[in-house]
């Protein structure tokens, strides 16, 4: 779900054109127009509700030329609606457009045009009555409709969708119908309290979850295209706005409507509600060709991506099942050409790259019988030095763990801690003026931030940070990253918020090119030197009391040292000789996620007397070691 630019992900393709020989082709919208014919149905469901359809079949299509059927399930709109109306956009990429398949677009139950009641991350039933639905039933009995229905389609159907449509897909493909053959769920939802959108290791992400549901959230009573209005924040400064809202109960004044608000209030732990909507355990089976798609730097579903392809090849044993990871933020593989992140540049087109050579490929060779592309078992793109690797396995099988030690006086190392050594790093946590997520004022989740320079927050005193000396060769890190930390607060609850980043060399010149924040208010772009910059590789955060369980929090005992355990999401990144490694370590990353009181309570029901500050502190030496465990990759240095 992109939540800072409120425009959520649908149906999207490239905008830009390909450079081709001979006549340029036709635009985009143009090509569609006249090579499409549009078709809208109602597609009835097992338990008689119908769901609105808009398909589109290639003009040349007959009884001696069949297509595929290319399927997408949203619950953000397939519009615009009416038969005479065509998108300036179809299918995954504007190359699958221009390659022709018969291209069928779905609103989800209770979304937009279609009839019935909406239900958010629908739980999977495993067993199903006659009359019983779920997602992976409704993409079945759409599937069925489909190859029955729709003339001169060749009995094959793939499926696809990035971010909430991703979900869609990866249920498609849980008890998937014979015809369906290919899916590629990318940066799908999979587990909205652990790792996606509104939930990392408990700590609720504020911003993003508030953007999203004041107006995702709007109740649609019956079948309708219009949009419910942009919620007005009164300003572009998320941070003011979230913090004079004081505690998360207050918010409820703008979400009185919002059944999915109140859901989110109501469960603070992992409980069966979440668990119901964890689609890991239910990827068994799969039958279709799987390519999961997720970036490396998306701030929404990193977790989603990473975390399906794992349940699939754990539980699905012989499944084609492949994984792309790739530098991109949200859905930037479709929608940028992917040659940069925020400030970092890779030198390449990426997600050209990708769309050529990968998805395209994929969905010819499963829906159209061309060629075996031979895709990699992990097609992932590896920062730092930008270049594309393919592996047998992800994480690497060659990845060996390499322990980090927060030490003393600030060095991070792979020595370690000396025998008898003790040492404290502590900062004063104030939930009055929690540390921000980002040096910009935005009123929304910037994706920036995955890639932001972190040199503002180390020099804030609730900041604690570790570094190497400039290292005297390449370290490559390629895998999920262990964090290990020996902890006490005078509180009796607290967050910890880790951060892995890539700091510069000094002597890096000023940029060649001006940078813009994407999403900038202020349009002027703006010259700046990268040399020191503190590059974001990972952040997560974790909610101290779910330190044992996700299910039951408990209370710290102040001054008692504790084990906060944890792993952040993969990465495939080479920090480069003469750059430094370091760690930051914080207790508030405002308003990307929401304020501990640093009191044990309910954080949906706190009042501001909950809201106290805290010592916070990090215990180093050999009784209370601390450290970060790398997946390193053996040197390839000559």
């Amino acid at each position: 779900m992109r939540i800072r630019t409120f425009v959520p992900v649908a149906v999207v393709a490239v905008l830009a054109l390909q450079a081709r020989a001979g006549e340029p082709p036709a635009p985009l919208a143009a090509f569609i127009r006249e090579t499409y014919t549009k078709h809208e149905h109602l597609v009835p469901m097992r338990d008689g509700t119908r769901l609105f359809t808009a398909v589109y079949v290639p003009k040349d299509a007959g009884p001696a030329k069949r297509y595929p059927i290319l399927m997408i399930r949203t619950p953000y709109s397939v519009g615009p609606y009416g038969i005479d109306a065509y998108p300036d956009s179809l299918g995954p990429s504007e190359a699958a457009a221009r390659e022709k398949f018969i291209f069928a677009l779905q609103d989800v139950r209770g979304r937009v045009m279609s009839e019935g009641a909406f239900v958010d991350v629908r739980p999977f039933l495993e067993k199903k009555g006659p009359k019983e639905f779920d997602e992976s039933s409704d993409a079945f009995d759409t599937v069925d409709w489909l190859v029955k229905n729709v003339a001169y389609n060749n009995g094959k159907v793939g499926a696809w969708g990035i971010s909430y449509p991703g979900f869609y897909a990866a249920m498609a493909a849980i008890d998937a119908h014979p015809a369906l053959v290919a899916v590629s769920p990318q940066a799908p939802v999979s587990d909205w309290f652990e790792g996606d959108d509104f939930h990392h290791n408990g700590a609720f992400f504020l911003s993003p979850a508030f953007n999203f549901y004041v107006a995702f959230g709007k109740p649609r009573p019956e079948p309708t295209a219009k949009r419910p209005p942009r919620f007005d924040h009164g300003t572009f400064d998320g941070y003011r706005f979230f913090l004079d809202a004081g505690p998360l109960k207050n918010l409820r004044t703008h979400m009185r409507d919002v059944a999915f608000w109140d859901d989110l209030m109501a469960h603070e732990a992992y409980d069966g509600f979440w668990k119901a909507r964890n689609t890991r355990p239910h990827l068994k089976g799969i039958r279709p060709a799987v390519l999961t798609v997720g970036g490396w730097y998306d701030a929404e579903d990193a977790f989603g991506a990473l975390e399906t392809y794992a349940a699939i090849e754990r539980q699905s044993p012989g499944a084609s099942n492949r994984l792309v990871m790739g530098p991109w933020w949200h859905g930037g593989w479709a929608r940028s050409e992917g040659e940069s992140h925020g400030r970092v540049t890779f030198g390449q087109k990426t997600s050209q790259y990708y769309r050529d050579q990968v998805e395209l490929p994929f969905f010819r060779h499963h829906l159209k019988g061309a060629a075996d592309p031979k895709l990699p078992e992990a097609t992932v793109f590896e920062t730092g030095r930008n270049r594309w690797r393919a592996f047998d396995a992800w994480p690497p099988k060659e990845a060996k763990p390499v322990p980090y030690q927060l030490g003393t006086e600030g060095r991070l190392s792979t020595d370690a801690p000396q025998a008898g050594t003790t040492a404290v790093a502590e900062w004063l946590s104030d939930p009055a003026k929690p540390v921000p997520y980002l040096e910009s004022i935005d009123i929304g989740m910037n994706a920036d931030y995955m890639t932001a320079d972190q040199r503002f927050a180390a020099r804030r005193p609730d900041v604690a940070v570790w570094q190497t000396p400039p290292l005297d060769g390449d370290v490559t890190v390629a895998g999920p990253i262990g964090v290990h930390l020996s902890v006490s607060t005078t509180g009796t609850d607290a967050d910890w918020v880790v951060k892995l980043i890539d700091v510069w060399p000094d002597d890096v010149p000023v940029e060649p090119w001006e940078w813009t924040p994407r999403n900038a208010w202020d349009e002027k772009p703006s010259r700046s030197k990268l040399g020191g910059n503190q590059q974001l590789v990972r952040g997560e955060p974790f909610r101290g009391k779910f330190r044992r369980s996700l299910e039951k929090p408990e209370p710290f005992t102040p001054g008692t040292i504790e084990t906060v355990a944890f792993s952040m999401p993969g990465v495939l990144h080479t920090f480069r000789r003469g750059h430094r490694i370091m760690v930051q370590v914080q207790s508030s990353w405002f308003p990307l996620v929401d304020r501990n009181p640093q009191t044990f309570v309910n954080i949906r029901e706190a009042t501001e007397a909950d809201f106290r500050p805290a010592t916070q502190r990090i215990h180093q030496g050999t009784a209370s070691p601390s450290h970060l465990v790398l997946p390193v990759l053996p040197d390839e240095r000559p």
